[in-house]
């Protein structure tokens, strides 16, 4: 039994609903499967969609799910948006939960905007997504949802070998080989890039061997990219001769990533569960092309962790889970800026530090079946977060930087859950929740300072949430509709003038549906929407007028209306799929005046099973040739855009064995 598992597939034939390939479902934390009345919000994307999606970014396929919009950036980088606006910088890193088979990628305090890059999608089983703040069975960072990306175990996914090949010179191969003891697989991508100077080369690697009753697991990620800057100019997405150029054709990104988990089972003195000690190591280096002069970071990080839980029946209708998750942390970063000096950008030496950093969080969850409609939930979690910082370069202020003398920071958090919910009987139930997350502030926050900023003071970000939501299920599809309103503190973000803020507030209220309509037995109308509004709750005066916050505006990069649907139809050997998608409105800057008008794209795909081995799948992006904006920004007087791609297509073949 896995930690974000138990997954609820089996139970749904006996609902009466039709096995969809893309069903999007809800799991149980218990040993029980409780597939309607589970008090959360969890989107899974699992089986064939996975295959046959092929997405080339994390956000193509993410995205189909409610309140979810990950911006894809140049390359292999985004950014991500959960309930949310979408985050950058220490609240982009540490305000969602990226996960490989329940393990984080990255350790809490050195997470990453890109922290999705890592993960194993070119394997991927199934997906899920955490809506809202995380269960206290999730780890730290869960402060706006989770995403956990779980592949096969061995002889569950069969051999086979994947070939893609596509516009723009992206070339890809997925190999696997299964067997009951163990599974293997390799990935490798090549893209020429959209844009000029913005190629990539990506491996990932994966194993896991049976051993006794237990599986090992090993993944490797390397990535070696060309990175592409933002084109400057009002409406410049739209211009054929800036959106694929390059401004910043220097700037470049190296990646290197391994994690290694071995899950055991244990069954004694009436407790069940598992414990899964981990090790995670990832080193990268970038240029910081969004920077005058054009600084140079390395930073690297490596744990060793365990995560654990057990369950227990108290008495008839009532069980208890309890688990402790710790993770020691060894990390460091070096900036140096080999260019003259810009501004304050001196040449030199910004930033050499060290950091040793320990989590413990132990956590208690109650599940209570109080009769046979009624479910209640209560839990706690305790995150104690320890940072020894080792600066190894002067102490003091060089340019616009400044170098904090050693020190140690400790920040100790309570977080929980308490919902209910209630089958209304024929295939409808309903569900209520009361949540608070919280986050420790991650290391780049606490000790990569500008001048005249200090670490101290700082508390640990927290948002409050409450939820309410109903479900049904019938021969004909299903539908969820869920209402939430949230309230974030203690806010850490940096400003237009370059300053940390630790004490802002922000409101998030919204209504998410998912559904699916099995119109024929052939043809089936998928959909999600999202309703939200973001907004700030406090002022803040800077120096660029155009990003000054006034209590009440409209959260930047936070679209008030999201939606996609996918009509499919599978007429025999046949599947095809057009799939539509929507990003509404949004403001570009924190004064509210520069505004993205959003946009519309549809895609197709086709796919056919030639024999009993062989699929071939054709797919054709942005069908209608829209110029549109994966990224619009508003800075230092200036729209800027990641252009979107112009029309696409590929073709991919998978042969199985």
């Amino acid at each position: 039994m896995k930690r974000c598992v138990g997954i609820l597939a089996a139970a749904l034939p006996s609902l009466g609903v039709a096995a969809e390939p893309d069903r999007i479902i809800v799991r149980a934390e218990s040993s029980e499967t409780r597939p309607l009345d589970a008090p959360v919000s969890l989107s899974v994307l699992d089986g064939p969609i996975v295959q046959f999606l092929s997405p080339r970014a994390p956000a193509e396929l993410l995205n189909r799910a409610p309140g979810v919009f990950v911006q894809s950036g140049s390359g292999r980088e985004h950014l991500t948006a959960i309930r949310s606006p979408v985050l950058t910088g220490g609240q982009g890193a540490g305000s969602f939960l990226f996960l490989q088979d329940g393990i984080p990628l990255r350790s809490p305090g050195f997470a990453n905007v890109n922290g999705l890059f890592h993960a194993a999608f070119p394997f991927a089983e199934r997906v899920e997504i955490l809506r809202g703040p995380g269960d206290v069975a999730y780890g730290s960072n869960a402060l706006h949802g989770a995403i956990n990306v779980v592949t096969p175990e061995p002889g569950e996914a069969g051999s086979s070998l994947t070939a893609g090949y596509g516009s723009f010179d992206r070339f890809r191969g997925i190999g696997t080989f299964d067997s009951y003891k163990a599974s293997l697989g390799l990935s490798v991508l090549s893209d020429g890039g959209y844009r000029e100077e913005s190629g990539a080369t990506e491996i990932k690697g994966r194993g896991a061997v049976r051993m006794g009753d237990g599986i090992l697991r090993v993944f490797v990620h390397q990535l070696e990219q060309e990175t592409a800057g933002f084109v400057l100019g009002d409406d410049a997405y739209e211009n054929d001769a800036l959106r694929r150029s390059n401004p910043n054709p220097e700037a470049y990104r190296d990646v290197r990533h391994g994690l290694v988990s071995y899950e055991k089972p244990f069954a004694a003195g009436g407790w069940e569960g598992t414990v899964t000690p981990f090790l995670r190591w990832t080193e990268m280096e970038f240029l910081q092309h969004f920077f005058p002069g054009d600084p140079l970071e390395e930073n690297e990080h490596a744990s060793i962790g365990l995560q654990s839980i057990a369950f227990r029946a108290l008495s008839d209708g009532v069980e208890l889970a309890v688990g402790l998750d710790a993770d020691l942390t060894d990390g460091s970063l070096r900036e140096f800026q080999e260019n003259p000096t810009v501004f304050s950008f001196v040449q030199g030496l910004h930033y050499d530090y060290e950091v040793e950093a320990l989590e413990a969080a132990p956590f208690a969850k109650l599940l209570w079946d109080a009769n046979d409609a009624l479910s209640f939930e209560a839990g706690l979690r305790a995150t104690h977060t320890r940072y020894d910082y080792d600066n190894r370069a002067p102490s003091d202020v060089v340019g616009r930087f400044r170098r904090p003398a050693d020190r140690s920071d400790a920040f100790t958090t309570l977080t929980g859950k308490l919902a209910a919910s209630y089958d209304l009987g024929a295939g409808q139930s309903l569900y209520a929740s009361l949540a608070r997350g919280a986050r420790a502030p991650q290391t780049t926050e606490l000790y990569r300072l500008q001048a005249n900023q200090d670490p101290s003071g700082i508390d640990p970000e927290t948002l409050d949430s409450i939820e309410l939501g109903w479900r049904a299920e019938g021969a004909a599809g299903r539908i969820a509709v869920t209402g939430f309103a949230m309230r974030k503190e203690n806010v850490f973000f940096r400003d237009a003038d370059g300053f940390n803020v630790t004490d802002g507030e922000t409101s998030h209220v919204g209504v998410e549906a998912e559904g699916l309509w099995q119109i024929a037995p052939e043809l089936s109308l998928t959909a999600s929407g999202t309703w939200a509004e973001h907004r700030y709750e406090f002022d803040r005066n800077v120096g660029n007028a155009s990003e000054v916050i006034t209590e009440g505006n409209l959260v930047d990069t936070a679209p008030k209306t999201l939606a996609t649907a996918q009509l499919t139809w599978t007429p025999g050997p046949w599947r095809m799929e057009a799939a539509a998608t929507h990003v509404g409105p949004y403001f570009m800057n924190a004064a509210n005046t520069v505004e993205y008008e959003g946009h519309d794209l549809l895609d197709l795909r086709i796919g056919r099973e030639v024999g009993q081995r062989l699929f071939v799948t054709a797919i054709v992006r942005n069908v209608l040739d829209a110029r549109y904006a994966r990224r619009a920004d508003f800075a230092f007087g200036n729209e800027r855009f990641f252009p979107g791609e112009e029309r696409a297509a590929e073709i991919v073949l998978t042969a199985k064995f």
